[in-house]
């Protein structure tokens, strides 16, 4: 506070609760203005290999050892700065510190393990998230932020993205074959811990069926495990000719290049997996209309199977905050929207569809049932 502040608040006579309440004001301002530093130590990490060197070394790991296998030059300057960085991403829950009385200088001694969470984050991990990290902090994928307050001041009907880097997003990927294939093995990563939960826990959801089209299903990882796991349904993934484009299909599994809104192939079931979060309200009635012609009755087995993040105030605060996060998330980089029970209810009746069923077995997303 500047001298002036302070002779204000003496003059109007203000204790020291208004200036606590002052100073808790800044502290808050400040955890958000610097919550960045989190994910950028997070990538650090990521980019040093530190959870895969904690890992291979068998046991709990002292952070001499662990300076010692990183790749960098000054050791010494190392030691005190990863010491840092660890005890940011130790506080964040993404390692456990063992030795929690040693002394901090002492800091050569101090012992690392990894967490459940880390675990997630070994590159050998069947289920690892690294490759979505890696799209998330792609400097083209943060630089729209940047570009909110212009987009919400010009009233532009483009995205976000689009006025930072010109063109809308799906177009950006198709021009752009690295950072399409960043984005397609992101979206990979996720499905997989996706699509294993759901097949572990809400088999029923796929009994009886004998066909299914993946929508928007990219290189079919999604696809490929429902097929393993129920080889009497017969698979299909649609998705833009530049995505499918080299994908191999199975005896159960096939490729189709094709746009969504102009043609769904007939099936049981079409399953939307993260796809109509990507849309307005409007498109994904499009979307969903589309996906009605080409199903059956109810009656005759026909359904919709969308996972989605379904927005709950009442969940425990951080779950929400993340729901919250990536609500912006679709705002900024393709005008989607994550929705609530009510606003896909909504928009599940005004494409014609008669019910639908919610199965809240996916943490932060829930399993729809939804039918015509």
């Amino acid at each position: 506070m500047s001298k002036s502040d302070v002779e204000l608040l003496n003059k109007n006579n203000v204790g020291d609760e208004a200036h606590s309440e002052l100073l808790a004001a800044q502290a808050h301002i400040w955890n958000h203005a610097f919550s960045y530093i989190n994910s950028m130590s997070l990538k650090c990490a990521i980019q040093l290999g530190i959870p895969d060197i904690i890992h291979n070394h068998g046991r709990a790991m002292t952070l001499s050892d662990l300076v010692n296998a990183l790749p960098i030059d000054d050791k010494n300057k190392g030691l005190d700065c990863v010491y840092r960085l660890m005890r940011i991403l130790t506080h964040a829950g993404f390692f456990i510190k063992t030795n929690k009385d040693i002394n901090e200088l002492d800091q050569e001694n101090i012992s690392y393990m990894l967490t459940s969470t880390s675990r997630l984050l070994l590159k050998d991990e069947p289920l690892s998230m690294i490759p979505y990290l890696q799209a998330q902090f792609d400097p083209i994928l943060m630089g729209p932020w940047h570009y909110l307050s212009q987009w919400f001041q010009n009233g532009e009907s483009s995205t976000t993205f689009a006025i930072a880097h010109g063109k809308p997003f799906f177009e950006y990927l198709e021009k752009e074959p690295k950072l399409n294939r960043v984005f397609n093995e992101s979206m990979a990563s996720d499905a997989r811990l996706v699509i294993s939960t759901v097949i572990e826990n809400c088999k029923g959801v796929f009994e009886g069926l004998k066909s299914l089209v993946d929508l928007g299903g990219g290189t079919g990882t999604v696809a490929k495990f429902i097929a393993n796991a129920f080889p009497q349904i017969n698979c299909t993934v649609l998705d833009l000719p530049h995505v499918v484009e080299g994908c191999e299909g199975s005896k159960n599994l096939i490729y189709v290049g094709g746009d969504m809104f102009k043609f769904i192939p007939p099936a049981d079931v079409i399953l939307l997996e993260s796809i109509l979060h990507d849309w307005s309200d409007d498109y994904c009635i499009k979307i969903l209309k589309k996906c009605k012609e080409a199903i059956p009755s109810k009656e005759n087995g026909g359904k919709l199977i969308v996972i989605e993040i379904v927005m709950d105030h009442n969940r425990d605060h951080k779950s929400y905050e993340t729901q919250l996060f990536l609500d912006m998330l679709m705002m900024v980089g393709v005008n989607g929207k994550e929705r609530s029970q009510q606003e896909w209810a909504k928009i599940f009746s005004i494409a014609g569809f008669s019910d639908h069923n919610i199965i809240p077995i996916l943490g932060l997303r829930c399993v729809i049932e939804v039918y015509p």
